[in-house]
């Protein structure tokens, strides 16, 4: 039985090592932390969630295919994804393979392979997977005068924001508008800030985590919008995106926010539930960009000042993989926003190395995290046909021609691809009674258990419950809306 080092025991290396064992490898997994999840657990400075924080998606789709979350919580808390995390490890056997509390300090190529060297101790594997996340190096951008700050509660990012007690009775910035941003910015008012106010470089449409009773993940991340990314101009897609926002929660300029650009995908569109009835009750003031900072003042583009006690960040991340041999980082050209990889995978001259979850997207990560490990787990194993060489070098091409560009991508999107390169993306006509479902409903992780290497015997059950749930897809017909964005792909009715 082959050994695999895998490296990070978060959802990813968890995922990963529970399909090499299904295909015969032997996975050992080096985890810094003393328990398992990433950044759903382990001590502070290792993860990036604060007590109040519930995920931005729902439970559907903060799951693997074999077991769904049993929560009650439609948006589940962190601990109980932690708990998800612990319970799921366990009934894999994945535990007893996990070495916790053992950082590793290089990876490098050898003639034989990789060697992984860790505090007290290396091991040569032929084949290793990182999967240690892309959310730990939190990326601050440069502000005049910031090192000057001098409120009581300092300057930190959202990662850091642990003790939110702290901050009652303050005068709080939170920058940015992403869902970290936002999310923080609706907790301050709550635990008794006096003051909480956002800047943001450009103000994107905010889509609640509930519409009507229903996820809204379950509306905007479908196989159907995948689909139509391919086949539509982006602005048809970008219309029908915003369409389903408005409809869900309206515009910010509504609210008394800034109007976003016209563009869905010029102006970006973040989850948030609170936000934008805050904006409107006037407990959270909205300005543009910071200008310059100067002690406790904080000056903005439109020339207005304000004093403040704290600042957090909110302001995305950076790729940080300190423990690449020079060898490694140079063959992948790694920056703090690019690796060359084929399908954020895999590199023509690093055969048997594989990275997962090392994109940057919208939309929540379990559900493509799976199918990839499940891709990387199959073609190593033989399943299915990996890439070729020429695959590799053609797909790594297409990627360095985009560098400089956004590098974010949508959950469904990503996800389907992933889903396509492991051979197990249904096809809806083979399934009578569900076809509304593997289109319209939520992209659940059984939908990627019905066909292919390893199907599910209960998928298609599962999958009619997850799209029954909330009464968003209750039968097997197409509403009329469905209808016409179908007739725009296909040129006939569904």
């Amino acid at each position: 039985m082959e050994r695999v080092g895998v490296i990070g025991a978060g959802p990813a290396g968890i995922a990963i090592s529970r399909y090499l064992i299904s295909e015969g490898f032997d996975p050992v997994i080096f985890e810094r932390s003393s328990v398992l999840g990433g950044q759903w657990s382990g001590p502070e400075g290792q993860n990036g969630v604060w007590p109040n924080l519930h995920t931005n998606t729902s439970r559907v789709l903060t799951a693997f295919s074999d077991m769904p979350f049993a929560s009650d919580s439609v948006f589940p808390k962190n601990t109980e994804v932690h708990e998800y995390l612990e319970t799921y490890a366990a009934q894999f056997n994945i535990l007893e393979r996990i070495r916790f509390s053992t950082e590793v300090r290089e990876l490098r190529r050898t003639d034989n392979g990789w060697t992984v060297e860790y505090v007290g101790g290396a091991e040569e594997f032929q084949r290793v997977v990182i999967a240690t996340g892309r959310f730990h190096s939190p990326s601050i951008p440069d502000v005049p005068g910031m090192d000057t700050f001098t409120g009581s509660e300092g300057v930190i990012s959202t990662y850091s924001y642990k003790e939110p007690e702290r901050y009652r009775g303050k005068s709080i910035l939170v920058c940015g508008c992403a869902v970290s941003a936002l999310e923080i910015a609706s907790d301050l008012p709550a635990i008794g800030a006096a003051h909480v106010a956002l800047t943001q470089r450009r103000q994107r449409y905010v889509l609640p985590k509930f519409a009507a009773g229903v996820p809204s993940d379950h509306k905007i991340f479908t196989r159907y919008g995948a689909l139509a990314q391919e086949a539509l101009p982006a602005a048809e897609v970008s219309r029908q995106l915003k369409e389903i926002v408005i409809e869900a929660g309206g515009s910010p300029e509504q609210y008394g926010a800034p109007k976003p650009a016209d563009d869905l995908f010029d102006a970006g569109v973040t989850l948030n539930q609170q936000y934008l009835p805050l904006v409107a009750e006037g407990k959270i003031d909205i300005h543009p960009w910071m200008e310059n900072v100067d002690g406790r003042t904080v000056a903005f583009a439109d020339g207005t000042k304000q004093d403040f006690d704290g600042i957090i960040f909110g302001t995305g991340f950076n790729l940080d993989l300190p423990f690449l041999s020079d060898e490694i980082r140079e063959t992948l050209d790694l920056d703090e926003h690019h690796a060359d990889l084929y399908k954020h995978t895999f590199n023509p001259d690093l055969p048997g190395l594989a990275f997962l979850g090392m994109w940057d997207q919208a939309g929540g990560y379990f559900v493509p995290i799976e199918l990839q490990a499940r891709w990387v787990a199959y073609s190593w194993g033989g399943a299915i046909k990996g890439p070729s060489q020429s695959e590799l070098e053609t797909g790594v091409a297409a990627y360095r021609a985009r560098r400089g560009l956004s590098q974010k991508t949508r959950m469904n999107l990503i996800a389907v691809d992933f889903a396509r390169a492991a051979g197990v993306e249904p096809n809806p006509s083979e399934w009578p009674g569900l076809e509304r479902a593997l289109l319209f409903g939520p992209l659940a992780p059984s939908s990627f258990r019905l066909s292919g290497h390893d199907p599910l015997s209960g998928a298609p059950e599962q999958l009619g419950r997850e799209a029954a749930e909330f009464g968003s897809i209750v039968n097997s017909a197409f509403n009329d809306r469905e209808e016409r964005y179908l007739e725009l792909i296909y040129g006939t009715e569904g």
